[in-house]
């Protein structure tokens, strides 16, 4: 009987941290931002990798043929200027947030901008799509 009663608690005191840790829907954003110059897979592996390692970043997903970037993120645990800040320090142009120019100096040549001897065709011209906004 007293491993039953020990369960019991355990599993109430699991569900109550797992509800207590789930984000309401309202608090997440989902945002694309233009990266015209993230225009193949690697591109499209570094930014998705360097991005998923920061809190609030919940999904990254880069469509390199579009040259776009869709972020959802946490809005209370980060916000969308440092995404964009962090896209720039990987090397990449972020909407109006230019790519540092010492990680992009870092990128593999057919990773640069065809002006700069890269490989990377031009994007498909997409639709103005509505951004989330703060």
């Amino acid at each position: 009987m007293k491993k039953f009663y020990v369960v019991l608690v355990s599993l109430m005191i699991a569900t109550s941290i797992v509800h207590a840790q789930l984000i309401p829907k309202k608090d997440r954003v989902d945002t694309i931002i233009k990266t015209p110059n993230a225009l193949c897979v690697n591109c499209k592996t570094r930014i998705e990798s360097y991005l998923k390692q920061y809190d609030g970043i919940t999904d990254v997903i880069v469509n390199f043929k579009k040259g776009e970037t869709r972020v959802k993120f946490i809005k209370d645990r980060i916000n969308i200027e440092e995404i964009k800040a962090y896209i720039a320090n990987c090397g990449y142009d972020a909407d109006d947030v230019p790519a540092a120019e010492d990680m992009y100096k870092r990128l593999p040549n057919s990773c640069k901008k065809p002006e700069d001897g890269g490989g990377h065709p031009k994007p498909k011209q997409t639709s103005n799509l509505p951004q989330a906004q703060n």
